[in-house]
């Protein structure tokens, strides 16, 4: 059976989407980059996930030989090492500071990139990746010179410094996703605010440097707009617990490899970010970042699980022949296909528009802002779920054996499981897509950009455009019967509009590629993805293309 060596080398679609968005000598170096932590990911990273996933996996040691309370989490030196590789290649880092060689800052495409590689092997780990990364957003944006001085550097660090992983600690036991129930008290003293109260879902515990919280100043009003954000340092600067104290690890179904915890805060210093009582809107900026590490995240674990499933159909004889020539395979694997490399281009589509929101030099409009956060929404709900589907899938294609930890796919699965809750549950983004629907009527804005772009393709697509209009027009028909509706009406129908606009998007991402890239293969991707995402022939597929493009979708330069 084939052996997966390298992420990105493996991967054309991948590279043709870096080639289309980075240019000149920053794709020149990000190319090479991508292909060096490809490899990483794909060899040295995978086997040390297996290890703390099965037998390393973080543990809580509470208290020193003396008995005296020191809350470390413990980690294996394999986990350490991933730690150090990743952040040195500027995963975080090259967001915000000069790469040496360029002379220039990174972006977030390349991060994401970088992501969407490491979450093939480590989606775990990609969640204190994506902790950090919010963590440097606000400091950068919202922090004072003091605070920023004092923690940004390590943050960014690349290894000239150390490094502080970072954290965003929201959730009480009593709130979950209603962070507006929140009762961390921030009490003022002297020239800063000592935290005191409990979160109940804090992950990176232990291996943070700093954490972003949000806490309710003495005297403010309840609710989320009484929240405000603070810098909390994990230690004190000689080196002990800063008024933290860890309760217990959370025994998790997957992302083994984050340590997530329930902590006290017991007089822990802590510095105002930003304005008092503003908290929630900087949270929120930092949360539509980590939503888009979440699809990043899933559309990994996507490709993973199809990767797996793929060689090991090729490899695998049953009654006398390869899985790869039985009709149901084959179909199974080309939609498989074509839905993940549909999905991760409408994933890159959204990263370019929030790198262009994120640059100061390039003026955005409300309304593109907008559809930037509606677009993170329902591609954040879509990814999620199918993480899941393909686990599932490529479980199955594997049999028995899909089912044994031999295999990285219970792993997946297991990963996948937590991408639906984290960062908004599928009725929060549905209320979310509402909410965006009132404030700035972004399904008109939706409707009207997806007509422009359709209306751009070229003739030679008509017959795929004619069914994806047909759904804008089913789209348009229940917005019409949902926006004027009595709220209980439009929150019913939330996740349905999410639905369709994800469905209505992604065809328009698989036409646009078939007409920017070109070929025979592109096209044939885009048949398969809007006749199964429209469910054209769904009883009766008298042309069963997804076994006439089998070799040109799938098989291709696959060996065994």
């Amino acid at each position: 059976m084939k052996k997966i060596e390298n992420f990105y080398l493996e991967d054309p679609h991948l590279q043709q989407l870096m080639r289309r968005y980075l240019k000149g000598d920053f794709y020149q170096w990000a190319n090479k980059e991508l292909a060096d932590f490809g490899e990483m990911c794909a060899v040295s990273i995978d086997e040390r996930a297996v290890h703390t996933d099965r037998e390393g996996q973080p543990r809580l040691i509470k208290y020193n030989r003396f008995g005296e309370e020191i809350s470390e989490i413990w980690v294996n030196e394999g986990y350490k090492k991933t730690v150090e590789e990743t952040y040195e290649k500027g995963i975080v880092g090259y967001i915000h500071k000069e790469i040496p060689e360029l002379g220039c800052k990174g972006n977030y495409l390349y991060s994401y990139a970088q992501g969407y590689l490491l979450s093939q092997t480590e989606p775990g780990f990609y969640c204190p990746v994506t902790l950090t990364m919010a963590t440097a957003l606000l400091l950068e944006k919202y922090a004072p010179s003091e605070v920023k001085e004092k923690f940004l550097k390590h943050v960014l660090a690349t290894g000239e410094v150390e490094l502080y992983e970072g954290a965003t600690f929201l959730t009480e036991r009593q709130g979950g996703s209603d962070v507006g129930a929140n009762s961390v008290r921030a009490v003022e003293k002297g020239n800063g605010y000592e935290l005191f109260g409990e979160k109940y879902f804090a992950s990176n515990s232990g291996m943070c440097g700093v954490a972003m919280v949000l806490a309710r100043i003495d005297g403010a009003r309840g609710g989320t707009k009484g929240l405000s954000l603070f810098a909390v340092p994990w230690r004190k600067e000689d080196g002990r617990l800063n008024g933290i104290h860890i309760r217990r690890l959370k025994d998790k179904l997957g992302v083994r490899a984050v340590p997530s915890a329930e902590i006290e805060f017991d007089g822990a210093k802590a510095y105002l970010v930003g304005e008092p009582n503003k908290g929630i809107y900087y949270m929120m900026e930092a949360l539509n970042l980590s939503r888009i590490c979440n699809a990043v995240a899933s559309i990994g674990i996507m490709r993973r699980a199809y990767l797996e499933a793929r060689n090991y159909a090729c490899f695998r004889e049953a009654f006398g022949e390869k899985l790869t020539h039985y009709p149901m395979i084959r179909e199974s694997l080309v939609q498989l296909a074509a839905k993940q490399e549909v999905e991760t281009s409408a994933v890159f589509s959204l990263v370019e528009k929030f790198d262009r929101a994120a640059n100061d030099d390039i003026p955005t409009t409300e309304d593109e802002e907008a559809l930037t956060r509606l677009l993170i929404a329902i591609l954040k709900k879509e990814s999620a779920e199918q993480a899941i589907h393909f686990s599932h899938e490529a479980i199955e294609i594997h049999g028995g054996n899909g089912y044994i930890e031999d295999f990285v796919l219970p792993r997946l699965l297991r990963d996948a499981q937590v991408l639906t809750v984290w960062e908004g549950t599928a009725n929060i983004l549905g209320l979310e897509v509402l909410r965006l629907m009132k404030k700035h009527e972004v399904h008109e804005l939706f409707i009207k950009e997806m007509k422009k772009v359709i209306a751009g393709l070229p003739e030679d697509l008509s017959m795929l455009t004619t069914t994806v209009r047909e759904g804008l027009t089913i789209l348009e028909t229940v917005l019409d019967k949902v926006a004027s509706a009595h709220e209980d009406t439009q929150t019913y129908h939330s996740k349905r509009i999410a639905e369709l606009m994800v469905r209505v998007y992604e065809s328009v991402v698989a036409l646009s590629d078939a007409a920017l890239f070109g070929g025979e293969r592109k096209r044939m991707i885009a048949e398969v993805f809007i006749e199964n995402a429209w469910k054209k022939n769904e009883w009766l597929d008298s042309e069963m293309k997804s076994l006439k493009y089998f070799d040109e979708i799938v098989a291709v330069n696959v060996k065994v």
